[in-house]
């Protein structure tokens, strides 16, 4: 669907990215001195308190998921992989928050939960923040999206934002292993949090697994591993993918970028990456700042870059050696994260494709989508929606492109919280006059069985 940019949409787009690059920073630094850990347990560390942890002894990472086989085989992870205690750590750790109301089964397991998964870079404690009724970064979704009689209603509902492997509070490299930590998955992440649900929270029915971006990725991964038995009854992608590899050029272009970006800086290619040794502030950060620089030149579309002053925008710049103002964004950014963190955090997208195994999924399916995201293409997830049984597609433009993923849930408000209440049955709520923030009008594909 096209759409023309008016002025006042640009410039209204123009404070978004800057908001984007405020909320995107994490919120503490480490000590300038320590060794471990290297990265702080949160990604908005003003809500850290909120934050509960988990650990799973013995669990493999790496391994492969025979999804033929009874899920009971890969409880503990996927056949070959490596535990981190024998790498000389401790246990997987996961972490979480929780709220809402639980509604319990006569053996006390909760049955109306709904999951939120993390996206590329951020954490429960983010989506806590940007999501949740109250919070400091509602604004940048349009509004909250969960609490009392919201699309995602914690008087109906349990409400579990999960973090993922490899960044913030769960097990992440820079906790010491560094380049000797397992590669992981996208199905090592599910995997993990479903024993935290099942095991910890005791949760015996997720009503609905959601999240954005990589979130929603994952969203899907717990369609295939977990809806075919009924743990999972519906899914809802927010502009997510099913796969990053060669089935989807951009997706798997973007992250051999991301590397290439990482692996450049002298002190990464000095050291190949084993650089914990060295005093924090010779880590080698550039080549992270230079990943980001590249991603966001698309994370929001072209006419917002090119509106944008350009003594604002030169923050987001990277330059090797930069002054003034700078590279300031980036430089700010990754004095709380950690290179080989974001390393292995690309290399899970390189292999990752279920699209051969969509139509093992059995829940619910509303998968929705930007129509612009110059990131993950509509047209790979109006293609994943038609070949998911019963699924449904619904997009929207958006002037901040990807980013408008946040906001989704208030542009198709009625749709996503009719969807998310399982209220309609022949037909979905109509969407006319739903707006996308840049006059544009949002649509539904509904499959067949569904009217028109």
């Amino acid at each position: 669907m096209k759409t023309n940019m008016r002025k006042a949409d640009v410039k209204k787009q123009i404070v978004a990215l800057a908001l984007t690059a405020v909320f995107a920073l994490p919120g503490v630094a480490p000590a300038a001195d320590a060794k471990f850990p290297l990265t702080p347990n949160s990604s908005v560390m003003a809500q850290d308190q909120h934050k509960r942890y988990y650990e799973i002894s013995n669990f493999r990472i790496g391994g492969k998921y025979n999804l033929d086989a009874d899920p009971e085989t890969w409880r503990n992870g996927g056949e070959g992989g490596t535990t981190l205690e024998s790498l000389g750590a401790g246990p997987l750790k996961v972490a979480y928050i929780a709220v809402g109301t639980p509604k319990r089964n006569d053996r006390g397991e909760i049955i109306n939960a709904i999951v939120v998964n993390a996206f590329y870079s951020g954490d429960s404690t983010f989506m806590y923040n940007t999501w949740y009724t109250g919070q400091p970064a509602n604004a940048f979704s349009g509004g909250a999206v969960v609490g009392p009689g919201l699309s995602i209603d914690t008087n109906k509902y349990y409400v579990v934002f999960l973090d993922a492997i490899g960044l913030w509070g769960a097990s992440k490299p820079s906790e010491g292993l560094g380049r000797k930590f397992p590669s992981y998955s996208y199905f090592d992440m599910v995997q993990a949090n479903y024993r935290l649900l099942r095991d910890h929270l005791k949760v015996a029915q997720v009503e609905v697994a959601t999240g954005v971006s990589m979130g929603a990725t994952q969203s899907w991964v717990w369609g295939v591993m977990h809806s075919p038995s009924g743990y999972v009854k519906a899914i809802m992608p927010i502009g997510g993918a099913t796969a990053s590899d060669g089935d989807d050029p951009i997706g798997a272009w973007t992250f051999l970028l991301a590397q290439a970006a990482i692996e450049s800086d002298p002190v990464w290619r000095k050291t190949n990456g084993n650089y914990y040794d060295l005093p924090v502030d010779q880590h080698p950060k550039r080549g992270l700042q230079f990943m980001w620089s590249r991603l966001q030149l698309t994370g929001f579309t072209f006419p917002v870059r090119s509106a944008t002053p350009w003594d604002k925008i030169e923050r987001e710049v990277f330059y090797w050696e930069p002054t003034g103002n700078q590279n300031a964004a980036w430089i700010a950014r990754t004095k709380v994260e950690d290179p080989v963190d974001y390393w292995f955090r690309n290399d899970a997208g390189f292999n990752y494709n279920i699209n051969k195994d969509l139509k093992r999924i059995k829940a619910r399916t509303l998968v929705v989508h930007v129509d612009n995201d110059m990131w993950l293409m509509v047209e790979n997830a109006r293609k994943a929606a038609k070949e998911t049984p019963g699924a449904v597609f619904a997009s929207f433009p958006d002037p901040t492109a990807h980013y408008g993923v946040f906001k989704a849930p208030n542009v198709l408000k009625d749709t996503i919280k009719s969807f998310v209440d399982n209220t309609f049955t022949t037909s979905l709520p109509g969407i006319a006059g739903a707006s996308s923030g840049g006059g544009a009008q949002a649509a539904v594909d509904k499959p067949a069985g569904l009217a028109k």
